[in-house]
């Protein structure tokens, strides 16, 4: 299973990086503030993924490195962390920044296509590395989604379900209580966030 286009010894002669905590669209801003102030063009970007126009030098891959660490970002270079961080981005991509049609997609159908490999080799090294499977991991990005869509307070229980994958409201509140500890309606009355950042979901 290929977590990128070259092989753990290869990384830095390849035109793929994977950058974990790569999780938003500012984030995507700032990682390719760096590669753009080192010189480095990119073909493609998104969540937790770049590929580069051409082969980074190792001087300049240790630069990126650096760069990107104290932005708050990391380079992934362990073939098997790599694969974590894609799968990670590919649900992240999912869970916030898709629409309610696509949210109801097959999660393994998802994964397979998004890191073209099969979803029980995923699922196995996922829950080796983690110490949760994948489902739960998208369970606990998609409360996260939740309590977002709760705390605007422009959708009822109902709509933010059908946003967010849920069979009804009776499924989202069910889980939202046995993940959080309180009602949908009792978080919105906490009248503060108390949400957790997308890359440190699972990691409690």
């Amino acid at each position: 299973m290929n977590a990128t286009s070259s092989s753990p010894g290869e990384h830095g002669k390849g035109s793929e990086l994977i950058i974990r905590n790569m999780v938003c669209g500012r984030c995507i801003t700032a990682v390719r503030t760096i590669l753009e102030a080192a010189a480095l063009p990119v073909r493609r970007m998104e969540l937790g993924e770049v590929e580069l126009m051409r082969p980074a030098t190792e001087a300049e891959l240790f630069a990126v490195r650096n760069a990107l660490m104290s932005q708050g970002f990391e380079l992934v270079q362990d073939r098997d962390a790599a694969t974590i961080a894609r799968i990670k981005a590919a649900i992240v991509q999912l869970v916030h920044h898709a629409n309610a049609a696509t949210t109801n997609v097959k999660l393994s159908e998802h994964l397979s296509n998004a890191l073209h490999a099969d979803f029980s080799g995923l699922s196995s090294l996922f829950s080796e590395v983690e110490g949760i499977t994948i489902e739960h991991y998208f369970l606990l990005q998609r409360m996260e989604r939740v309590k977002e869509f709760v705390r605007y307070g422009e959708l009822t229980i109902s709509e933010i379900a059908y946003a967010t994958g849920f069979s009804s409201a009776a499924h989202l509140s069910g889980q939202f209580k046995k993940l959080t500890g309180m009602s949908p309606t009792a978080f919105r009355a906490l009248g503060h966030t108390a949400r957790i950042p997308l890359d440190q979901v699972g990691t409690a």
